[in-house]
C-alpha cells in the first residue's frame, strides 16, 4: 500500500492543503495558459518514522541460507512480492518479503527501515508476525517473516455463507485482533492499514490464530505530536483521513469496525461502484444494518460495530474497551433477529387460540428446482441490469442485491501499493 496523493504533495501542513485545494479550484482560470504542470517539490521525510534498528543486515547472497519453494507468490505490490522459503539448514519455513529499495526516483530504504522497527518493538505480542532476519542487496531489502500457513482471512471473508466464518469464530479472531492492536497502541503505534488482507491465520483447518501484517503506512503517534496523512486502503479509512484531520489510535479502531462487518456479513458496508462513491459513502455515514444482511447475526454483534463506526474520533470504542463489550466478554449466544422475532410472535399467538383468515386454500407447494434457478436468475440479473435504462428504484434494487457479490470480484479496488504482507 502507498498513501494517496498528499494534499500540496510535499508539505502536509494544513495551511499547505488548503493552499493546494485553493489553487485547484483556480486551475480552471489561472491555470489555462500552461502547457505543462509545476512539478512539486520533493516529499520530505515523513514523520512518525522509526529510523534504528537492532536487527543485524545480513549482505551474504539470500540463496546461500534459503530456497525459494516452488509454486505461487504469497502475494505482490507494486514494490514488493513475497516468497514462500524453506531455511536450509533447519528445513523450516518462512516467508520472505522481497521490498524494493528506490520507488519511483526515490530511496525509500528509510521506510524498510521503519517496518523493520515496528516488528522489532511488536516482538512480544504473539498477535503480531515474527520477523526472523534481515538480508540486503544493491537493489533490495529482505524481510524473512513467521509463515503463517493459513493465508489471509479475505479469502473466508468472501467464501460462501456456508463456509464463510460462523459468529463464535468472528469473536474468537477479533479477541485476537483487539490484543494485538491494545498492544500496538500501548506502544504508540498506529496501523493505519486493518484490513482482511493483512490478518493471517497461522493455519485454515482447523481455524488458527491471527498474526497482523504489513506495518508499511504505521506510524509512531507521540501525545506531543500531531500526524495528518492521507493513505490507507479505501473502504477501511476513517472519516478523518478522508477530511484531513489529525489521526489517531481511533483512525485504527474505525478499520476494526469495518473489519468486523466483513467478517460477519461478507459484505464490504462502504464500497461503491469507485473510490469517489465509496469515499462519500465514509463521510456521510452511509450505513446499513439490515435485516437481509445482519439475519444470522447477534444484537450484541451488532452493537459492537456501533461503537466503532462513529464519525467522530474521540466517541469511537478504544481496544481496551472493545475487549471488555459483552460481545467479547460473553459466549456467543444467538438473539433471534427481528424477523425472527415478528415469526415467534405470531406462533405464541396461534398457540393461544387466536384465528387466522384463510387466505388460500391450496396446500404449499415445496420449493422447485424452478423457484431455485428463479432465485439464481434474479442474482444474475444484478449484474446487467446496470447495463439498462433504469428507474432510480431500480437502480436502488440492483444495487442492493449485487453489493455483497462484488465484494467477492476484483472491483473490490485498493490503492495501489508498496507493502503486502
Amino acid at each position: 500500500m502507498i498513501p494517496l496523493e498528499k494534499p500540496g504533495s510535499g508539505d502536509s501542513s494544513p495551511a499547505a492543503a488548503a493552499a493546494a485545494a485553493a489553487a485547484a479550484a483556480g486551475s480552471g482560470r489561472a491555470g489555462r495558459g500552461l502547457s505543462q504542470p509545476r512539478r512539486p517539490p520533493p516529499q520530505p521525510q515523513a514523520r512518525g518514522l522509526l529510523t534504528e534498528i537492532r536487527t543485524a543486515v545480513r549482505t551474504e547472497p539470500f540463496q546461500d541460507g534459503y530456497r525459494l519453494s516452488p509454486g505461487r507468490e504469497l502475494g505482490r505490490g507494486k514494490f514488493a512480492v513475497v516468497r514462500k522459503c524453506i531455511k536450509k539448514d533447519s528445513g523450516k519455513e518462512f516467508a520472505a518479503k522481497f521490498m524494493r529499495k528506490r520507488r519511483k526516483g526515490q530511496d525509500c530504504r528509510m521506510e524498510i527501515i521503519h517496518e523493520i522497527a515496528v516488528l522489532e518493538l511488536a516482538q512480544d505480542s504473539p498477535w503480531v508476525i515474527n520477523l526472523h532476519e534481515v538480508y540486503e542487496t544493491p537493489s533490495e531489502m529482505i524481510l524473512v517473516l513467521e509463515y503463517a500457513a493459513g493465508g489471509e482471512i479475505f479469502d473466508q471473508c468472501v467464501a460462501d455463507r456456508d463456509e464463510a466464518f460462523k459468529e463464535e469464530d468472528v469473536q474468537r479472531l477479533m479477541r485476537q485482533i483487539l490484543e494485538g492492536v491494545h498492544f500496538l497502541h500501548a506502544h504508540d503505534v498506529i496501523h493505519l492499514d486493518l484490513k482482511p488482507q493483512n490478518i493471517l491465520l497461522t493455519s485454515d483447518s482447523p481455524l488458527g490464530d491471527i498474526k497482523i501484517v504489513d506495518f508499511g503506512l504505521s506510524r509512531i503517534m507521540k501525545d506531543s505530536e500531531e500526524l495528518r496523512e492521507i493513505m490507507g486502503t479505501p473502504e477501511y479509512v476513517a472519516p478523518e483521513v478522508l477530511s484531513y484531520e489529525p489521526i489517531s489510535m481511533a483512525t485504527d479502531m474505525w478499520s476494526i469496525g469495518v473489519l468486523t462487518y466483513v467478517m460477519l456479513t461478507g459484505i464490504s458496508p462502504f464500497l461503491g461502484d469507485n473510490k469517489q462513491e465509496t469515499f462519500l459513502n465514509i463521510s456521510q455515514m452511509n450505513l446499513s444494518f439490515s435485516e437481509e444482511e445482519f439475519d444470522v447475526v447477534s444484537e450484541s454483534a451488532v452493537d459492537f460495530i456501533k461503537t466503532l463506526l462513529v464519525k467522530r474520533p474521540e466517541d469511537r470504542a478504544t481496544a481496551e474497551d472493545c475487549l471488555k463489550h459483552p460481545w467479547l466478554t460473553q459466549s456467543c449466544v444467538h438473539e433471534p433477529s427481528s424477523k425472527e422475532k415478528d415469526t415467534s410472535a405470531e406462533a405464541d399467538g396461534l398457540q393461544a387460540g387466536d384465528s387466522v383468515p384463510e387466505i388460500n386454500s391450496e396446500p404449499q407447494k415445496p420449493e422447485t428446482e424452478e423457484s431455485i434457478v428463479t432465485e439464481e436468475l434474479i442474482v444474475v440479473t444484478s449484474y446487467t441490469l446496470g447495463q439498462c435504462r433504469q428507474s432510480e428504484k431500480e437502480k436502488m434494487e440492483q444495487k442492493a442485491i449485487s453489493k455483497r457479490f462484488k465484494f467477492e470480484e476484483p472491483l473490490l479496488q485498493e490503492i495501489p501499493g508498496d507493502f503486502i504482507y
